[in-house]
């Protein structure tokens, strides 16, 4: 799904290249032309205009036509001493109340085209220069492929944002389905091995056998409700969530090499209240201290910083573990990646998943630094 992903979004990319260069090429060469045209409707308006001014009863109609069709170039007239002799076709608000407009749009105009001559028939040893800018249209056209860069990037931010929620709420599926058909898989032999437990309880001398049998039934129950409420949209309640942390630090300590050492410390006295699902956020402790465990390779300390704020609750698990690489991080809670030579990498994307899309918290590596250890932090909104 990835792959095919992937291939689409380089044939799209691939795609809106081809229309852009495309539509650059074809607006240049129109650009050129109007550019082209519009100089010589400037360079036969200066025509009809001299001989308007040598012969006026020969080419009057002629001037007039020409005049009109360059009524929308910009035009500005000046000496070979840069006077400004006449202009046309410019703002006549901003010439009222600006000054410097006119010397502004010169100077504008100078940068944009080369001036055409106009020799004074009246004057032969002086010259008159006729300065002018680009028409509305010539404009648009310049721009239009800038406007339509960023329609078809639009276009296509859309359809890959809608593809990514499509993948998502696929990939959300397949993980309800998978937890509900897990939960419903360990139901029915859970229930055969609660029987025997009973029965050997029951039976001289398997006591302890019974009681031991009897605690792994009881961790398979929990694992089964866990899978049962990922697959179903779990509920929120108000729990001691310092106490479900000490629990979880407890059994885990139960479980862990002599040479590790625990701590749990925490800006509250007593009761810490907060709306979580009990089942599903004693699994997320639990794969911290375990990826904890794992990274400390039987030694070191791992230690849960709880603070109490505001508007949120800080957890902050810390281990002296040998860290992760700077290129794994943004890895980490992605399904599939582990650094372990066994192992499905689903733990931290579990808990990813079960602190953002369910308790509506963040979760992320606060700092980790090769040799010394990692920092995970959860932020839980109250």
């Amino acid at each position: 799904m990835v792959s095919k992903i992937l291939n689409w979004k380089g044939v799209l990319i691939l795609v809106a290249i081809a229309i852009v260069i495309g539509s650059l090429y074809y607006s240049n060469y129109l650009a050129k032309k109007i550019a082209l045209d519009e100089r010589r409707k400037i360079e036969h308006w200066v025509e009809a205009v001299t001989e308007v001014g040598t012969s006026p009863t020969q080419s009057n109609l002629t001037g007039r036509v020409l005049v009109e069709n360059s009524k929308d170039i910009p035009i500005i007239v000046v000496t070979e001493k840069d006077s400004v002799l006449d202009f046309r076709n410019l703002d006549s608000n901003r010439i009222m109340h600006d000054p410097g407009y006119i010397v502004q749009k010169l100077k504008e105009f100078k940068s944009q085209n080369k001036p055409i001559i106009w020799r004074n028939p009246f004057n032969l040893k002086e010259n008159n220069l006729v300065y002018y800018g680009e028409s509305k249209l010539l404009k648009q056209i310049r721009y239009f492929p800038m406007a339509q860069l960023l329609v078809v990037f639009l276009f296509i931010g859309i359809l890959l944002y809608a593809v990514s929620i499509t993948n998502k709420s696929t990939q959300n599926q397949v993980w309800a389905g998978m937890a509900k058909e897990t939960a419903h898989q360990l139901g029915t032999p859970l229930s055969s091995l609660q029987g025997w437990v009973e029965m050997l309880k029951e039976t001289t001398g398997s006591e302890k056998i019974a009681i031991e049998m009897n605690k792994d039934v009881e961790r398979l129950k929990l694992v089964s409700e866990r899978f049962g409420k990922i697959g179903s949209t779990p509920q929120l309640e108000e729990e001691n969530l310092l106490m479900h942390i000490k629990n979880m630090v407890a059994y885990i300590k139960r479980r862990a090499p002599e040479k590790v050492n625990f701590s749990v410390r925490s800006n509250v006295e007593g009761e810490l209240p907060a709306m979580i699902n009990a089942p599903l956020f004693d699994w997320v402790i639990e794969n911290l201290l375990k990826n904890a465990l794992d990274a400390m390779e039987g030694h070191g300390n791992i230690d849960i910083d709880v603070k109490n704020e505001l508007t949120q609750i800080i957890i902050d698990v810390k281990d002296s573990g040998k860290g992760i690489g700077k290129q794994q991080i943004a890895k980490v809670f992605t399904p599939g990646f582990t650094t372990k030579k066994r192992g499905w990498g689903l733990g931290l994307s579990l808990t990813k998943r079960i602190i953002e899309q369910y308790h509506k918290g963040e979760i992320f590596v606060k700092q980790s630094d090769a040799g010394k250890g990692t920092t995970f932090r959860i932020i839980l909104k109250k």
